[in-house]
């Protein structure tokens, strides 16, 4: 196997073409959205992967990546620091550096930056070809600013409100030292 070629951006640096590569996530492309979150997505236009889906989310208190959710995929998520709220089957959790959590297909979950500092997560899920989707109305979610008001299996109707996502970072470092 070959190494992937990396090429820097202006939103950083992501791989160019197929292969294995090293990348510093301090280095690495970025995404921003107006509620002051960010996620390194790993992949870039030119190479995606096609099994495993990775993210490292950033969440400022108050703030989601995403809107509360069930997928017919496994995924699983390391808060690697900060604190966050894991609203989950209808319940809510605080979680603390080193939490994991893991959510067979079918979970219903979003997560929502909590204490006085960004929280940083790493996420992963598999990847089908039948993947199927659905945000469900709750109560819960909608409390937190993190649920959609009609059931929905359609993520652009879903997200049709939620800060749209930008390439690049604002600052020099999402994360603080």
């Amino acid at each position: 196997m070959e190494e992937a070629r990396l090429e820097r951006t202006e939103y950083g640096l992501g791989p160019a073409s197929e292969g294995w590569f090293v990348v510093n996530v301090r280095a690495a492309e970025w995404e921003t959205n107006e509620n002051g979150a960010a996620a390194c997505m790993f992949e870039s236009g030119a190479v995606s992967f096609p099994e495993i889906g990775y993210r490292l989310a950033v969440l400022q208190p108050g703030t989601t990546v995403g809107f509360y959710h069930a997928e017919s995929n496994q995924e699983d998520f390391l808060v690697l620091g900060g604190e966050c709220v894991l609203l989950i089957e209808g319940e809510e959790r605080r979680l603390k550096p080193w939490d994991f959590v893991h959510c067979p297909p079918g979970t219903e979950h979003v997560f929502v930056g909590a204490g006085d500092g960004p929280c940083v997560i790493f996420m992963t899920g598999a990847r089908t070809a039948e993947k199927s989707i659905v945000y469900p109305r709750s109560e819960l979610a909608l409390r937190h600013g993190a649920g959609v008001e009609k059931e929905t299996t359609s993520p652009n109707e879903a997200y049709a409100t939620f800060p749209k996502w930008q390439p690049g970072r604002k600052g020099p470092w999402p994360i603080p030292d």
